[in-house]
C-alpha cells in the first residue's frame, strides 16, 4: 500500500464522531482542510480500492458495530468556512448549519432560519436536500462546489436534481462549498423566528438525548412517521441500550451503551408494525455506514 496522504489516520473509532454514539472503527479517517487535500485523499482511495464515506457532524448517521473498511472523511479547515455577503453567503461543506444560521442572522440576512432545526453540515444538507418547517435547501441554493477523485467542479443548483430528501450527487462526489441567496431583514426579527423554530423543536423532539435525528422519512398521507409509530404504541419501546423516544416516536435514543445492532432492531420492529397495522412501508432517512442490513418488511 502507498504512503497515506497527509491528514489520514488508521483505525479510528466512529463512535467518537456520531451523535448517536455507536459504531466501530474506520480503517482510515481523513480530515481534509481544502479542496486540493480532499481530492488527493479521494484519488488515493480510488487508487487503493478503498470505499469512501463522509460523516459531517455525525448526525443522521448510523455506522456498523464492525466499523467501516475504507476511508471516512470529516471536512475541516477552509472547508468549514462561513462567508457572509450582502445578499447571501458561501458556506463550506463542513460548516455547521447552526453556526451558519447564527452568522447570517446577525448580518441581517433572512431565509435560512429553517436550517436551525437541521443538525448537520451544509454539505450533507445539500446532498439530501434537507429541510424543515416547509422549507428546503433547494429554496435558497444558488450553486455548489463538488469534489471527486477527478477534481473540482462548480454546479448550479438546477443541475443537482434536488427533490424531497434527494439529490443526483453520485458516490464519491462531495460538496465542499455552497452559495445561498438570502434577503435583508431586521436581525431582531430573524432571531425571533429562529427562537420560535427552536422552541417548537424543543417541545416536540428530544434535545438532550443522544440521537441521530429523524429515523424515517414521512410517507405519503396525512400522518407523519412519528404519528404512525406512536399509534403503533412504540414510544418507550427498548432493545438493549437503545429506546424509541418517549417524546417523539420517530427518534431513537442511546440511553445506556447502545450498539448499532440495538438501533437496527428497533428500526426493524418499527417498520414491521407500521406495515402490519397501517399498510405503510417506512423508508429510513438516517444514512447507514458499513455492514448494516435493515430487513425488508
Amino acid at each position: 500500500m502507498t504512503v497515506l496522504p497527509a491528514g489520514v489516520g488508521r483505525d479510528v473509532p466512529l463512535s467518537r464522531f456520531t451523535t448517536i454514539g455507536t459504531g466501530g472503527p474506520a480503517a482510515y479517517l481523513g480530515e481534509p482542510t481544502d479542496d486540493q487535500s480532499l481530492v488527493e485523499m479521494l484519488r488515493w482511495a480510488r487508487d487503493e480500492g478503498q470505499a469512501i464515506a463522509v460523516i459531517g457532524l455525525g448526525s443522521n448517521l448510523l455506522p456498523a458495530d464492525s466499523g467501516f473498511d475504507g476511508l471516512v472523511l470529516r471536512l475541516a479547515g477552509e472547508l468549514t468556512r462561513i462567508e457572509v455577503g450582502a445578499a447571501g453567503a458561501v458556506l463550506g461543506g463542513g460548516a455547521s448549519l447552526a453556526a451558519a444560521v447564527r452568522k447570517v442572522g446577525d448580518a441581517g440576512l433572512a431565509g435560512f432560519e429553517f436550517a436551525c432545526a437541521i443538525p448537520g453540515t451544509m454539505g450533507g444538507a445539500v446532498r439530501m436536500n434537507a429541510g424543515a418547517y416547509g422549507r428546503e435547501i433547494v429554496d435558497v441554493l444558488i450553486s455548489a462546489t463538488v469534489c471527486s477523485a477527478d477534481g473540482r467542479r462548480d454546479v448550479p443548483a438546477s443541475d443537482l436534481g434536488l427533490t424531497y430528501r434527494h439529490s443526483d450527487l453520485q458516490y464519491g462526489e462531495i460538496v465542499t462549498a455552497a452559495e445561498i441567496a438570502l434577503t435583508p431583514d431586521d436581525p431582531a426579527a430573524i432571531k425571533d423566528r429562529v427562537r420560535e423554530y427552536q422552541g417548537r423543536r424543543t417541545a416536540a423532539q428530544p434535545r438532550k438525548a443522544r440521537t441521530f435525528g429523524s429515523v424515517f422519512k414521512n410517507p405519503e398521507g396525512e400522518r407523519t412517521s412519528g404519528q404512525l409509530l406512536e399509534a403503533c404504541g412504540l414510544k418507550g419501546y427498548r432493545v438493549g441500550g437503545a429506546q424509541i423516544s418517549e417524546k417523539h416516536a420517530n427518534f431513537i435514543e442511546n440511553v445506556d451503551g447502545a450498539t448499532s445492532a440495538d438501533v437496527v432492531a428497533l428500526m426493524t420492529e418499527a417498520r414491521r408494525r407500521a406495515k402490519d397495522q397501517f399498510g405503510v412501508e417506512l423508508h429510513h432517512e438516517v444514512q447507514t455506514l458499513g455492514d448494516i442490513v435493515i430487513p425488508p418488511v
